[in-house]
C-alpha cells in the first residue's frame, strides 16, 4: 500500500459522496454477507471483527480469512471454485460497508463515487492479497509447529513486536491453521517448554 494512502480518508470520502453505499451494523455471529448469493459488491469493515468461514460436509466450520477494520471483502476477492456457500460471520459488533461492484452504475446524485473507487480501491485491496498470500504459505506448511511459528512470526512483524495477541480465540486459531486442537495445544504447550514462546492467555512473546 502506498505509504501516503490515508485509508480512513478514502472511506469517509465513499460516505459523504456516494449515495448507493450502504451502512449496516451487526452483532456477534450474525452473518454479515454470503458470497455466492450476494455477488457485485464489496464491503468495508469499519468496526469490529469478522471472519469468512465455510462448512464441510459434516458441518465443521473452516476459518479462511479473519477480517479487522479497514479490510476489504467480497465475491470478487476470492474466486470460488465449487458451489459452497462462503459466509463472512461477525465476531463482535461490527458495522460494514456495502457498495455496488458495478462500475457502470452511477448514483442518481452527482457524486465522484467512481472516480474515488478507481483511484483508491487498488490501494484498499493490497491488504487482501497480503492476508491470501499469508494464508496460502500457511497452507503449505507441513507441520503444526511450523504452522504456529509462521503465524506468530506473521503476527510480530505487523505489530513491530515479539509481544503480541492473537487476534482470536485458540479454537478460532486451530480452524485458521487447519489443525486439530488437541495437537496444537500440545505443540503449544512444547513450545512453551521449549522457551521459544511465552504464553499468558491470548497474548504471546517470541522468546
Amino acid at each position: 500500500m502506498k505509504k501516503d494512502f490515508d485509508v480512513n480518508n478514502c472511506i469517509n470520502k465513499l460516505i459523504n459522496n456516494c449515495s448507493i453505499i450502504d451502512i449496516k451494523e451487526f452483532q456477534a455471529n450474525e452473518v454479515i454477507t454470503t458470497f455466492l448469493v450476494n455477488r457485485n459488491q464489496f464491503c468495508i469493515l469499519l468496526e469490529g471483527e469478522a471472519q469468512l468461514v465455510t462448512y464441510d460436509d459434516n458441518g465443521a466450520k473452516k476459518i479462511l480469512y479473519y477480517y479487522r477494520p479497514n479490510d476489504v471483502f467480497g465475491e470478487a476477492f476470492f474466486k470460488i471454485y465449487n458451489d459452497r456457500e462462503l459466509f463472512v460471520l461477525a465476531k463482535k459488533k461490527s458495522k460494514v460497508l456495502f457498495f455496488p461492484y458495478d462500475l457502470a452504475e452511477r448514483c442518481t446524485e452527482n457524486c465522484y463515487y467512481h472516480v474515488y473507487l478507481l483511484r483508491d480501491l487498488p490501494n484498499l485491496i493490497l491488504n487482501s492479497i497480503s492476508q491470501q498470500n499469508l494464508r496460502m504459505v500457511l497452507l503449505t506448511k507441513k507441520s503444526v509447529r511450523d504452522k504456529l511459528l509462521t503465524y506468530f512470526n506473521s503476527l510480530a512483524l505487523e505489530n513491530g513486536s515479539k509481544t503480541f495477541e492473537l487476534p482470536f480465540s485458540l479454537t478460532d486459531l486451530s480452524d485458521y491453521l487447519m489443525i486439530e486442537r488437541t495437537a496444537m495445544m500440545r505443540e503449544l504447550k512444547r513450545l512453551k517448554d521449549e522457551n521459544i514462546i511465552q504464553k499468558n492467555k491470548n497474548k504471546f512473546t517470541i522468546t
